[in-house]
């Protein structure tokens, strides 16, 4: 079966948080610096149903398991 390729905006949405690309760009630029050793659904800025969102996507492998480990890697540039 193959996987549906989603994209940093609907990411955003799925998150319930802004997507247009300066909301995008300006929440990156808040939280940059996670941690390492933090995992992304660890962070403290996370509702706690985005970081169930978000640790499911990575645990399952889930469709939304790249585009995650795409934004994990953004937050720690």
């Amino acid at each position: 079966m193959e996987r549906h390729q989603h994209s940093i905006p609907e990411l955003f949405k799925q998150l319930g948080l802004g997507h247009s690309t300066e909301e995008i760009a300006d929440f990156i630029n808040q939280h940059n610096g996670l941690v390492v050793g933090t995992s992304i659904h660890e962070a403290i800025f996370w509702s706690s149903s985005q970081a169930a969102f978000l640790k499911e996507a990575i645990d399952e492998d889930a469709d939304w398991a790249e585009i995650v480990d795409q934004l994990d890697t953004m937050l720690r540039s």
